[in-house]
């Protein structure tokens, strides 16, 4: 399959970070990234040159665990059925840090910790 999209595969990557502007500047500068503001004030969606797929964003930090603040790249997996993923995150002993909101035009995604020091957004996109 080549959806990039498809189920349980990385589907999206954020970077967060406390000044955008100069993420922004910085992302475009060294790999030619598109970056375009989206949504709310201070976010922007990143496509690769030549590909006018959304593939990640550039957002403000943020603090996914209470008291720690979201470092590195921020991925999401695309899963087929977000409940059944979270029941077998729970099973596995992990917990879901952010429950699932909407993103209205592209799915519903939420946050779950791997028990092991990692966060990953889980993500099951509209069709």
């Amino acid at each position: 399959m080549n959806d990039f999209r498809a189920p349980n595969t990385v589907a999206h990557f954020a970077i967060n970070a406390d000044d955008v502007e100069r993420g922004r500047s910085f992302y475009e500068a060294v790999f030619g990234w598109n970056v375009r503001p989206w949504g709310p004030p201070g976010f922007f969606t990143v496509s690769y040159a030549g590909d006018d797929r959304i593939v990640g964003a550039i957002q403000g930090r943020r603090s996914l665990i209470e008291g720690e603040k979201t470092m590195g790249f921020e991925c999401t997996i695309a899963v087929e059925n977000l409940e059944k993923t979270l029941a077998a995150v729970r099973a596995a002993g992990g917990q879901v840090v952010m429950e699932p909101a909407v993103i209205p035009t592209v799915g519903t995604l939420a946050f779950v910790a791997d028990g092991v020091g990692n966060v990953v957004g889980v993500m099951q996109y509209e069709a």
